[in-house]
Formats: C-alpha cells, structure tokens, sequence
C-alpha cells in the first residue's frame, strides 16, 4: 500500500519545471459520445444582469444613453411651475440630456457635506444647486412677465427660431447667444482666480 501511495504522490508532485501555475487547464475528456449532428450551431448567449428600477437608463444599441430633446437651452430664463421652488424665476445655467434635467441659477439649493481634504482642515457645509426636471419648467418673458410654451418657426433668412406662444417674443437671438457665452467665460475666469 505504501508503495502505491508514492508512486501516486510522484505522479502528482509539483515541481517548478511542472507548475501547473499560470498555465492553461485542459478541458477534461467525457465519456459521452460527440453529437453527431453538424447542422446544430450553438449561439452564443449574453449574460443578462438585472439591475434595479431606478437604475435603468434607455439606451441606443452602441450602449450610449438616449439624448432627449427639450424645449429649453441654456441662458434662457425659466419659470418653475410644479415642486416645493413654484413660482420663482431664475436662468438657466446647464443642461442634462440623458435624464431631461436642468440647473437653474440659486433655485432648488441642497445642502451638502463636505469632509476635509488636508489634514488639520476642518470640513464643510456648502449650498448647491440640484437638478429640475425639464418638464417642470417654463419659458418666461421678463418684458410682459408671462410664463409660456415655446414655439418654433422659420423666418424669412431661413433660420429656425424659437418663440413664445402666449406673446410671439423670439427667444433664439443672437444677443441672447453671445450674452450667455460671454456669461459663462467671466464665470470661468471667476473660479480659477
């Protein structure tokens, strides 16, 4: 008996020119037969992960998140119709098409806790601004103080505008643009100094 045990053990031993380690494993030998049918192509099937509701976002088919259209840009001036802010106005200062949300300007502020970066400083407590959803804001003309849907026409140079419903005020204009880029520099400018 003793003799089988190390004649089993030398069989098995490792020894470094016999690692098994960081090798490749062979594929073990069945005793069934190999199917016979040729035709019998299997496919290969994706794994399928099932994530919770909340966490599902709507897809193209190259894995990128759908981009919604919305009814306003950034540098427009809104007004929030539905939430705890109903009511006040403020501008817009960025955009999130993957989920049709938006930043208004000191609108809808959460707190938020800051931990120290250094050691010895002491941490924070800080105001932010949280995302709107888009559907819960509306275009707001300041010359007639009237919230309103938004439209969209031609003009005669063939530029597609849009403009208020309720009053016909053009919203798209080129000053609009520039001021709003303009804005965006300076506040830029701002944070790095």
């Amino acid at each position: 008996m003793a003799i089988a045990l190390q004649s089993s053990m030398a069989a098995l031993s490792l020894s470094s020119s016999s690692s098994f380690f960081g090798q490749r494993l062979l594929p073990t030998l069945s005793l069934s037969p190999p199917p016979t049918s040729v035709s019998s192509v299997e496919k290969a099937c994706p794994i399928v992960m099932k994530i919770k509701r909340w966490e599902r976002i709507e897809c193209k088919p190259n894995s990128l998140p759908v981009l919604h259209k919305m009814h306003v840009k950034v540098g427009d001036t809104v007004k929030i119709i539905a939430g705890h802010e109903k009511g006040k106005i403020g501008e817009i200062t960025e955009i999130f098409r993957h989920n049709s949300t938006v930043i208004v300007k000191d609108i809808n502020l959460k707190t938020k806790h800051l931990k120290s970066r250094e050691q010895g400083e002491p941490g924070k407590i800080v105001k932010i601004e949280a995302a709107i959803h888009s559907s819960n804001v509306m275009l707001y003309s300041k010359e007639q103080d009237v919230a309103s849907r938004v439209g969209h026409k031609i003009l005669e140079d063939g530029s597609r505008v849009r403009y208020l419903i309720k009053t016909g005020e053009i919203v798209d204009s080129v000053e609009n643009w520039k001021r709003a880029i303009k804005d965006k520099g300076t506040e830029k400018e701002a944070k790095t100094t």
